[in-house]
């Protein structure tokens, strides 16, 4: 099935993939907004990304708090020079001044406070940001290195549940180049996890590739693995258009749990209580389903800070593994270390394991 029969909004979108120079820094030309649902808040959030300046990275800013804060705080003053002032800083402030930087959440596997069902990333102050992982993957994919996302809901849009959305609107918006060279960080040597029911690696390689094999107890789904190289443009080709996906059987207990409030067929491929794929047109990849994993995978891993030079390779990994591996890779320094080289394509796949996992029967329930 042609996937952009299903949206043709993506054929121009998909036909731009542009050969960015990783060389120097990007961020966007123009702001632009969307709208949506949370995935499992089921609050209705607008989101903007806008420009950002050199080496501000990917910061998210929750506005609904800020300004909440500002109101209250003037509102109680009976200060009347007070009250002055802070008119005065919010007729002034320029565009890409926050009146309440505190509020800002930086995007980093160090900001990261849950990985429950998704990616939430939170700051000293506790305001939250959740389900940041698909937007991050196309800003990966997109090669944008510094943006500001303001939200005024706690957590990211779903869209469609990929990224492709989020792509769409990076390409609207433009890419601008800045005068600061990119900085990559090249893994130096192999890092691992290993729990006995899940394993991730990080190996040394000039690009970004990435292998992964899942196992679930749906037919459906059963076992399915792949290899990607993301270099050049390999990540709007080959994965922004994976959909997140989940079980009809486990509807009712996401809920009662709070999560997948915002969960529907428009957002989320479902497979049936007879292993049928619910939703109206099927799939749009004939291993969809691998391929999310591997876009969580991207988002996940761009909270490293910056491109990675690396091999990621994982079996049965999730949310919390990703973190857990770049909290390995990041407590050592000699583990890994800054550079300027631009990635290079991929030779291919390698084995990066000589034996099957000790519990090959481990089987996951989540996406």
């Amino acid at each position: 099935m042609d996937p952009t029969r299903e949206q043709p909004w993506l054929v121009e979108s998909l036909k731009r993939i542009e050969d960015v120079s990783s060389k120097q820094q990007h961020t966007l030309k123009n702001a632009i907004n969307c709208s949506g649902v949370g995935l499992h808040s089921g609050a209705k959030v607008t989101m903007c990304l806008k420009p950002a300046a050199v080496d501000t990275g990917i910061v998210f800013h929750r506005t609904d708090i800020g300004r909440t804060d500002l109101v209250t705080a003037m509102a109680v003053s009976d200060d009347a020079a007070t009250t002055k002032i802070g008119a005065d800083i919010g007729a002034n402030i320029g565009p890409e001044i926050s009146l309440n930087s505190n509020h800002d959440i930086p995007a980093r596997w160090d900001t990261v406070s849950d990985t429950i069902m998704s990616t939430t990333v939170q700051n000293a102050a506790g305001d939250k940001v959740a389900t940041v992982e698909h937007l991050m993957a196309a800003l990966a994919g997109c090669g944008v290195d510094n943006v500001r996302v303001e939200l005024d809901g706690p957590e990211v849009p779903v869209m469609d549940g990929s990224s492709a959305p989020f792509v769409f609107l990076i390409e609207c918006a433009g890419l601008a180049p800045q005068q600061a060279r990119r900085r990559a960080i090249r893994v130096l040597r192999r890092v691992e996890i290993d729990d006995g029911c899940l394993r991730a690696a990080l190996l040394p390689s000039d690009g970004f590739t990435v292998s992964l094999e899942i196992v679930f107890d749906s037919p459906a789904i059963a076992r399915q693995s792949g290899f990607f190289d993301l270099h050049n443009g390999g990540f709007k080709r080959d994965i922004c258009r994976a959909r997140t996906f989940g079980f009809e059987n486990d509807v009712s207990r996401l809920k009662d749990l709070g999560l997948g409030q915002g969960g529907s067929l428009d957002n989320v491929v479902v497979v049936g209580r007879d292993d049928e794929i619910m939703n109206d047109g099927g799939l749009r990849y004939g291993d969809e389903f691998v391929r999310h994993k591997v876009l969580d995978c991207v988002g996940d891993l761009y909270l490293a800070g910056g491109p990675l030079l690396a091999h990621f390779a994982g079996e049965k990994t999730g949310h919390a593994s990703n973190n857990e591996l770049l909290r390995k890779l990041f407590s050592d320094p000699a583990n890994w270390e800054y550079c300027y080289d631009e990635a290079q394509p991929s030779p291919g796949p390698a084995r990066v394991w000589d034996q099957p996992m000790a519990s090959a029967t481990a089987i996951a329930r989540t996406a």
